[in-house]
């Protein structure tokens, strides 16, 4: 009897998981929210572009076009990519639009009690004879029209990190947005948003974005630009952090090699790899003080008290990724960009009133960019409590960062922060195939707990307080795929000869024909 595989979301994660496991001759149903694939590339402000080097950001098997001679192309070149993918591999069929999953629920026929098993599943294969998730759907166009429930065998989460789900900070009693008299939102809404209704919303209005990472540095950015001196945009942020050129974050990425990585401890290592990464530490703490050195110098830091109270090492090890906008400290030079950093604030009738400042920041508007309540939204998609608990109770990180060893016939993909998510997450849905294919066994649940333990003890030791569950392959990426290939059965060396293999970065197209192997 053919298995059912439901595949819930049609961003790049979805399209990457469709497309990998129809090839090992699944027939998956992919139900999307929305009335077009992309994700989160599907609504961004006008500004974005992709902040990761081309030649990591792609799928192994499909190149860009020649036409794209940008390094970082920007996000209508990346939509335009994306659905040539889709096409070219024959999966906008398998898609399902505006058909939105309110909830997943396991059924168990017959008396097993799965949190005891000590296989996964049951039986550490990925299909359950007993098993089985009903999967309920809604009409997003309709929410009156009935909903239509799915019984599948196996469900993969692609529901993303960064959307649905706005992250907005609480307020003291009447502190709080309802008190203010200007328009609030999240930059969720404002990238919503098409590029003219932005424009025209925050042309000559005094606004303040409150954030200091990836959508909040691009729309200060953007607003800046817009509005000039006339009409100062105001960035509110409580911690400063390293925000790069483009082309210092691409060299990064291309200095992750096998050397570098010799340099880093690694979950469950043995004294010898302990010993020699003891032994290479202080080069690999050269490399990343030159790096703060040419940063502080590049940029006025010191100027504008933006110097980061960490080390760069502490935030590339907690996936926190921000290229610096074009012009970005001309704008805050010229005025036209103001930059406060502040514990706290409250909201005014006029304003906002922060706690380093007695007068009130007069402001028409306020964006925040703050980011997504991610494990929330992941919670809330399972109807069980049990398994509700298993993701808010999980601080260490999911097994092959897709697998929770609770979960029974389920995987998350696209969850995992990285540098190049494309490729972090394509390397997983190929693992993820052969898996479904049953050309490998998982662990015990016993072993796989074990396993996150120690990546979750490894990367606390560089992320400290900034650790996060989702990012566990920043430091280390070649090591993490090198323990997918060989779960699958292939050669984790993909170079030719020994000094590329031991200095060359690996990129997608190291891992093109990896998927062709049997």
């Amino acid at each position: 009897m053919e298995k059912r595989v439901a595949v819930i979301g049609a961003g790049i994660s979805g399209l990457l998981a469709c497309k990998n496991i129809m090839e090992k001759g699944f027939n998956p149903i992919v139900f999307e929210a929305r009335s077009g694939i992309g994700g989160v590339w599907s609504r961004t402000i006008e500004s974005t572009k992709l902040q990761t080097p081309k030649s990591f950001y792609q799928f192994s098997d499909f190149a860009w076009p020649p036409s794209v001679t940008e390094t970082f192309p920007d996000d209508k070149q990346v939509m335009e990519y994306i659905k040539a993918y889709a096409i070219h591999f024959n999966i906008l069929p398998r898609i399902r639009f505006n058909c939105k999953v309110t909830c997943i629920d396991y059924v168990l026929h017959g008396n097993e009690d799965f949190p005891s098993w000590d296989l996964w599943g049951g039986t550490g294969w990925p299909f359950s004879p007993t098993g089985r998730w009903n999967v309920t759907v809604q009409d997003a166009r309709d929410p009156t029209a009935p909903v239509e429930v799915y019984q599948l065998d196996f469900v993969i989460l692609c529901i993303g990190k960064y959307s649905d789900l706005p992250n907005i900070p609480d307020f003291p009693l009447n502190r709080g947005p309802e008190v203010f008299n200007g328009k609030v939102l999240h930059s969720m809404d404002y990238a919503a948003m098409a590029n003219d209704c932005a424009a025209d919303l925050v042309a000559n209005k005094r606004v303040t974005i409150i954030g200091f990472q990836k959508s909040a540095v691009d729309i200060a950015a953007a607003v800046a630009n817009r509005n000039g001196v006339d009409h100062p945009c105001t960035l509110i942020f409580r911690t400063v952090h390293w925000i790069v050129p483009d082309y210092f974050l691409a060299l990064t990425l291309k200095s992750l090699n096998r050397f570098t990585e010799f340099m880093v401890h690694k979950p469950g290592q043995g004294f010898f790899i302990w010993l020699l990464a003891v032994l290479l530490s202080p080069l690999l703490w050269i490399f990343i003080k030159l790096g703060e050195a040419y940063l502080k110098r590049k940029q006025p830091l010191k100027k504008y008290n933006m110097v980061p109270e960490h080390g760069f090492l502490k935030q590339l090890s907690s996936c926190i990724f921000t290229v610096l906008p074009a012009n970005f400290y001309d704008r805050v030079e010229e005025g036209s960009l103001v930059l406060k950093k502040s514990q706290s604030f409250n909201f005014c009738k006029n304003g906002l009133v922060i706690d380093s400042e007695e007068t009130p920041i007069a402001t028409d508007i306020v964006i925040f960019a703050t980011g997504y309540k991610s494990d929330e939204k992941l919670k809330n998609i399972f109807k069980s409590s049990y398994f509700q608990k298993c993701i808010t109770e999980s601080l260490a990180p999911f097994y092959r960062e897709c697998i929770h060893p609770q979960i029974p016939q389920l995987a998350i993909l696209g969850f995992a922060d990285s540098p190049a998510i494309l490729y972090t997450t394509e390397m997983r849905s190929k693992w993820l195939a052969h898996f479904l294919a049953g050309k490998f066994k998982l662990p015990t649940i016993r072993e796989m707990e074990d396993d996150v333990k120690k990546w979750e003890k490894c990367m606390k030791y560089y992320a400290n307080e900034r650790y996060k569950r989702s990012c566990i392959s920043a430091l280390l990426p070649i090591y993490c795929n090198d323990q997918i290939c060989k779960d699958m059965g292939f050669n984790p060396r993909r170079k030719k000869w020994l000094l590329a293999e031991l200095f060359a970065p690996y990129c997608p197209d190291d891992y093109k024909y990896l998927c062709w192997q049997m």
